[in-house]
């Protein structure tokens, strides 16, 4: 039975070396594969037992993770990847990664004792961070699973677009390496069902199913219905489940019944037989089961010596790299749709708690890592030894390097020059809205040649309610083919999808829209072209999406992001619809420039700093404007336009903010020692803090209203400024804060007046060291008129007017 047995394995393995055949042979890869293991596990190693832990918190690593992915990562950059194609690797297996880096020529040796640690390589794969060349960052669980998706939608787009550019490109492929817990998370499904990715068939998610997640085995047998969602939305779906010992005793005598049992195995049943030893595995295989299999059972493993048995269990497709090859090119031959293959694997494999259901966590221990180095061919005393550059195995690592990392590549491109304009004409009106401001800013831009050709916009299902309806009509829909009109009669948005629109509409799902922004405004670091991605959403929403908008920014994505409507000035909505937190969030995420305009022309200048952010690939940033439904009397703008002048005006809006009520300008009158106030006010709340600076200066109290427009750069240069006096000992100093109130008037107490939470403006008391009493939207709204909304919230013109009196009698006592 054993000779069986073992003809049946050779036999197979002679019938499946397709990687000999033309590629790498199997021998080097394994001895490859070996090398990757001992580094990745050497490098959690050192982080957390030799080198020095000065602060006694613990450092961590992921050995099990890195050991039940080393197949996959072997395969997959020795032999299946070509140069141009993309891989978002699963975050716990970062050492594994930097290994194979390592290996290829792309890491400095240096770095490998240095994983976890300050200046060193990052706990998870990270673009911006990392010294290798990783192409996602990874590590929020889930949106590394997708942002191969949303590349592959930018790579379809710029294709379309940029046609003469993209005949010289490479076939590129998107592969997302993930664990099967990661599978949890909603944002994996939100994608997964996503019109606008449907089709793209360059893309392959690979799940390193090894049926763990942090704290435990996963119940059941989930694979089965996980792999039903997937075809369900449309994805081609391969395994990778058996290797090819295991499927040589299928093919042998009672070799179905073996199969089924093991197919019918719950997860937990199944890690624990395999980390039997022998006498007890054989015994959990054939006890349990159905009485009719037992002797076929029985027959099955009857030559596989006890010491043997145990590992013949476990030999799973994950990690038999001939199988692998398989499921790869089987998913690589349907180019008509998105794949996914799930290679089952050995959480900790090869390593000492391979299969516990609590090794997540788990490191080796020093004899144990010891022992480790002759099995994987490895020496003690030289750690991070690579290989004899003449060996097989070293000639492979460099010749993969080349090929993958080599010579110029098309993210070596020097970005194109564009040129933004200082402004744009669009229709002048009496009253209106920020958000109708920005709409109609976006629909002239679609008029400029150089401009508007690189803008791209989506939305998740409210492009008309955000104001996008006016572009669309301009610029079309995106699809990869044109498709048929059924809609004949007028309509005031002309929604044809067709290969040359420039608005992709998503379905409603936040999430999904910050990861189109986080990988559209990537295009130039990735496919060598810029474009200037803008997302429209409702505002209070934004939340929704937040664990993919930090990761955007993270990444270092360039965008804007328009949030609108915004606050509880959308009366009629209710509360539901009543965003309060999103000004304190464009001030406190990094990289995110935010702007909150009032009149038309702020709208405007804005949208545009936010265009010169995304072209700007060196010193760029994302852009955050948030505007509201309300219209505005533009009227209300004419001091600071009589004043500053246009370009002065425009400057300060860009600058964070400008002083539209001067009182001593507006009232004259006003008696020598007047009590001083400073109403510091954002957005649509302009209206009300002018009509109470009018009431108070009548009150002889010299009220003045300075509008933010962005709390985001006055915070950043208040916070800038203060850090620099405090590690380079400079000189406090304040820049356009120092405009925005003189010398003279800084003992002056402020109130500060938002549409959103109070304490968003509470930081201008700190800037200059007086009172300041905050007003804002601190509790949930509800459905109402705006004023009695606005009296609800307490940031009405009677509310700021009696706060700005509370804050003259404190000043005076102070």
């Amino acid at each position: 039975m054993a000779a069986e047995a073992t003809s049946g394995l050779a036999a197979r393995m002679a019938s499946a070396d397709a990687i000999s055949a033309g590629g790498p042979s199997l021998d080097v890869l394994e001895r490859i594969q070996d090398r990757v293991l001992w580094l990745a596990v050497r490098m959690i190693h050192e982080a957390n037992v030799v080198r020095p832990n000065r602060d006694g918190i613990k450092v961590g690593g992921h050995q099990s993770s890195s050991a039940s992915v080393v197949s996959i990562l072997t395969e997959l950059y020795f032999d299946w990847l070509r140069r141009g194609d993309l891989i978002a690797v699963k975050p716990h297996a970062s050492p594994a990664f930097h290994a194979i880096e390592y290996l290829m020529g792309n890491l400095d040796g240096r770095y490998l004792p240095l994983l976890r640690e300050f200046g060193g390589l990052q706990s998870y794969p990270s673009r911006t961070k990392d010294p290798d060349p990783v192409d996602f960052s990874t590590g929020s669980v889930g949106l590394g699973a997708v942002a191969p998706l949303f590349a592959s939608l930018a790579d379809r787009y710029l294709r379309a677009h940029f046609a003469k550019e993209a005949a010289r490109w490479p076939d590129r492929r998107f592969v997302a390496l993930v664990g099967d817990a990661e599978l949890d998370e909603g944002s994996v499904w939100e994608a997964a069902v996503e019109d606008a990715l449907s089709g793209l068939g360059n893309v392959t998610m690979i799940v390193d199913l090894n049926r763990q997640s942090l704290d435990r085995v996963i119940p059941g047998i989930r694979v089965r219905q996980i792999e039903g969602y997937f075809a369900a939305a449309g994805w081609q779906v391969v395994e990778a489940k058996y290797g090819r010992r295991l499927q040589a005793l299928f093919a042998g005598p009672g070799g179905p019944a073996l199969r089924q049992r093991i197919d019918d195995m719950s997860n937990e049943e199944y890690q624990v037989m395999i980390r039997r030893p022998g006498p007890e595995a054989r015994s959990r295989l054939i006890e349990p089961a159905p009485a009719n299999l037992r002797d076929d059972l029985a027959r099955s493993v009857a030559g596989v010596p006890d010491s043997d048995l145990p590992r013949a269990l476990a030999d799973l497709g994950g990690h038999d790299l001939t199988e692998l090859r398989r499921a790869l090119d089987t998913a690589d031959a349907d180019r008509t749709r998105p794949s996914v293959v799930f290679a089952y694997t050995i959480k900790g494999w090869r390593l000492p708690f391979a299969g516990d259901s609590l090794n997540h966590s788990a490191h080796a221990s020093t004899e144990q890592v010891h022992a480790l180095a002759p099995e994987f061919g490895a020496d003690v005393d030289d750690p991070w030894a690579a290989f004899d550059p003449e060996s097989p195995e070293g000639r492979l690592c460099r010749a993969r390097g080349v090929e993958l990392h080599g010579g110029p590549s098309l993210r070596d491109r020097e970005p194109t020059a564009i040129s933004v304009p200082a402004g744009i004409d669009i229709r002048k009106r009496a009253e209106i809205s920020s958000q109708e401001a920005f709409g109609d800013a976006l629909a002239a831009l679609a008029r400029t040649p150089e401009l508007g050709g690189r803008i791209v916009s989506a939305s998740p299902d409210v492009a008309v309610s955000t104001n996008l309806g006016g572009w669309i009509n301009r610029v079309g829909v995106f699809s990869p083919t044109e498709k048929p009109k059924h809609d004949e009669g007028p309509r005031l948005l002309a929604w044809e999808p067709k290969p040359g629109g420039q608005h992709i509409e998503l379905g409603i799902s936040e999430m999904n829209l910050f990861m189109w922004l986080s990988q559209f405004g990537l295009t130039a670091e990735l496919f060598g072209e810029t474009l200037i991605p803008v997302g429209t959403v409702y505002d209070p929403f934004i939340c929704r999406g937040l664990d993919a908008f930090i990761y955007a920014l993270y990444v270092k994505s360039q965008f804007i992001l328009v949030g609108s409507p915004s606050g509880v000035s959308l009366a009629p909505e209710g509360g539901a619809h009543q965003s309060s937190v999103t000004p304190s969030l464009g001030i406190e995420l990094p990289s995110l420039h935010s702007f909150e305009p009032t009149f038309a022309a702020e709208a405007i200048w804005t949208l545009l700093e936010g265009v010169r952010g995304c072209v700007d690939r060196r010193n760029g940033f994302s852009t955050y404007l948030r505007l509201s439904t309300r219209p505005i009397d533009q009227s209300l703008a004419e001091p600071v336009i009589r004043r500053l002048g246009m370009d002065e005006w425009r400057r300060q809006v860009i600058a964070g903010g400008y002083r539209l009520i001067e009182a001593a300008e507006a009232s004259p009158s006003l008696p020598p020692g007047a009590p001083v106030v400073q109403i510091v006010t954002a957005g649509t709340l302009v209206p009300e803090a002018v009509e109470a600076a009018r009431f108070l200066q009548k009150e002889e109290v010299a009220a003045n209203v300075i509008v933010v427009t962005s709390a985001q750069r006055l915070s950043a240069e208040l916070h800038g400024r203060r850090l620099s006096a405090i590690r380079d000992r400079t000189p406090d100093r304040l820049d356009h804060l120092a405009t925005l109130i003189p010398a003279g008037e800084r003992r002056a107490p402020i109130v500060t007046v938002m549409d959103g939470a109070s304490h968003a403006l509470s930081f201008m008391g700190s800037a200059y060291g007086v009172p300041v009493i905050p007003l804002g939207m601190d509790t949930f709204g509800q459905s109402g008129s705006i004023p009695d909304l606005y009296a609800y919230a307490g940031i009405d013109a009677e509310h700021i007017i009696e706060a700005a009196l509370l804050a003259t009698e404190i000043a005076a006592r102070d």
